[in-house]
This record gives C-alpha cells, sequence and structure tokens, in this order.
C-alpha cells in the first residue's frame, strides 16, 4: 500500500464554532490517537484528505508542524445529507505493526440462472493485518451460485499475512430467490373476493335472515 503525504497543523480552539470555522477555511478537525500518548488535536487541508480517504484504510504519512507520522483513518464522520467531511479520527501506527480493520468485500462471476439474488451480510470484513500492508478490498467468485449457498467468513480468500479478525462461520454473503409478485390478474381476484357485498345483495341476505 502506498503512503500518501498529507500536512496538518495543531489545533487549540474546540467546540462547535471552531469546528465550523475550520470547516469554512476548508479544513478539516482530526484526532490523532494510539500507542498511549496523549490525542493530538489538528487540522487538515479538506480536498486533499477528501481524496485520500476515497481508499479504504489509506496509510497517511502525516506532517504535524514538521513531525512525521504514519496514520490511518479510524473513524469518518461525513454530513449525511451533502457528504462533506465532518471530523476525522485517525490511528497511529508503525511499521510491522498489527491493527485490526474492516475491508470492503467485492464480489467477481455471475450467479446461477434462475432469478436468484445476492444478498451482502457483511459489506466489509473484519481482518488483522500489518499496518503498512493492508488490502484495500477482498475479492469472492460468486460464479454459479445457487439460492440458499451462504459464503461465510473461512471461504473469503485473504492476502497473504492478512488473517481473520471474525468467526469463520460467520456469514459474508448469502445467495437467496427473488420474491415473485402475484400477477395483477390474481391480486384483482382477491380483491373481489374480499370486497364487500353490493347493497343489493346486503339487503336480501337481511332479508332472508
Amino acid at each position: 500500500m502506498a503512503e500518501v503525504k498529507l500536512s496538518a497543523e495543531t489545533r487549540n480552539a474546540f467546540g462547535k464554532g471552531a469546528a465550523r470555522r475550520i470547516r469554512r477555511a476548508d479544513k478539516v478537525p482530526a484526532v490523532v490517537y494510539g500507542h498511549g500518548a496523549d490525542p493530538k488535536h489538528v487540522t487538515i487541508e479538506g480536498h486533499a484528505l477528501w481524496m485520500a480517504l476515497k481508499t479504504p484504510n489509506v496509510l497517511i504519512r502525516l506532517d504535524i508542524d514538521g513531525k512525521s507520522e504514519l496514520v490511518i483513518p479510524k473513524a469518518v464522520d461525513r454530513d449525511p445529507l451533502k457528504g462533506f467531511l465532518v471530523h476525522v479520527d485517525l490511528l497511529a501506527v508503525k511499521k510491522g505493526e498489527k491493527v485490526t480493520v474492516d475491508v470492503p468485500v467485492h464480489t467477481e462471476g455471475e450467479l446461477a440462472p434462475g432469478g436468484n439474488v445476492l444478498e451482502h451480510i457483511l459489506a466489509a470484513l473484519p481482518v488483522e493485518a500489518e499496518a503498512t500492508h493492508i488490502p484495500e478490498g477482498v475479492t469472492v467468485s460468486i460464479e454459479g451460485l445457487e439460492a440458499g449457498h451462504t459464503v461465510r467468513a473461512a471461504d473469503v480468500p485473504l492476502p497473504r499475512g492478512v488473517t481473520l479478525a471474525v468467526d469463520d462461520d460467520a456469514a459474508v454473503l448469502q445467495v437467496v430467490l427473488a420474491q415473485v409478485e402475484a400477477p395483477p390478474e390474481e391480486e384483482e381476484e382477491e380483491a373481489e373476493e374480499g370486497a364487500a357485498p353490493a347493497p343489493e345483495a346486503a339487503e336480501e341476505a337481511a332479508a332472508e335472515s
């Protein structure tokens, strides 16, 4: 995994008002955690950070006031409507250090014909990997899978040096049959059968009783 170099500045202003001023300046408030050190509160140029975070678990060489540190994203808070970065938590790492991260699950191939539908039970798979060699994702073949088939964590091929951080039996993908809706004619017939009787039929039934 290639490193992305970003610059950061230490920040001393906190609270919602300070965070809004930072974002108006096209920067993002962030916190760097890890290795038992006190959290470092920083600001990072917004567009550069946004571009870097397009890569899952990106490895960032962060220059904080002239001091370099390796970090990976731990938690990313985005605006739910506009999608801009609100706040980012970063985890300090070292080469050779193992970290637990979630990596995206991708698929390749086609399901068996017959109205089969693929359900993603886990969109991301928890794994343990060396901090500087985190995979961008894992790929599972679904070629020819039929309804009722479940792909479990142990079935997912992992890159060398990467291990599961979840139970082997955890379901990742599942193939199910598509729900078939009743034809319009049948729906209309069912509606007619359950409809209230016409006024004349209701009067005749009352007279007979």
